[in-house]
């Protein structure tokens, strides 16, 4: 998939359309993980990962090819390189967000593992005087259909 512009200006115009939507999509998604919702941040995944896709290709193909935006004005490739930059901020600010969600997701999973554990060696064992068995966590781990 490509833009189809007919000239520099179109083109820089459709690039800071599509960057701008784009921002708009992720800074979405980035506030969705902050707010601990990512379920929210699922709604317009597919359109995301398209546009996403989109933006990748476009920015390869100017990059390999200048001329394809020379012509536009100075005041538009300006607009684009703000556009850009607003666009990086906010791919920084997702950033930061997964780690943070990933972080609380990691620190769940072990913590669910530990409770998991401490309530398997605390039984009382078989017979009188027994005791329990050491604890071992290979089978919160181990997923053999996997």
């Amino acid at each position: 998939m490509a833009l189809d512009a007919h000239d520099a200006a179109d083109r820089v115009g459709q690039l800071i359309m599509l960057t701008e939507r784009l921002t708009g999509l992720i800074a979405d998604q980035a506030l969705a993980f902050e707010r601990r919702r990512p379920q929210d941040a699922a709604a317009h995944l597919e359109e995301t990962s398209r546009l996403a896709n989109l933006y990748r290709h476009e920015s390869a193909r100017v990059r390999a090819q200048p001329a394809l935006i020379a012509g536009a004005s100075l005041e538009q490739r300006r607009a684009l390189m703000r556009a850009t930059e607003g666009f990086d901020a906010v791919l920084a600010r997702q950033g930061r967000a997964l780690e943070a969600a990933k972080t609380v997701t990691e620190g769940l999973v072990k913590a669910i593992a530990e409770e998991v554990v401490n309530q398997r060696s605390a039984g009382p064992g078989y017979g009188p005087g027994a005791t329990p068995l050491a604890a071992d966590g290979r089978a919160i781990a181990l997923n053999r259909s996997a």
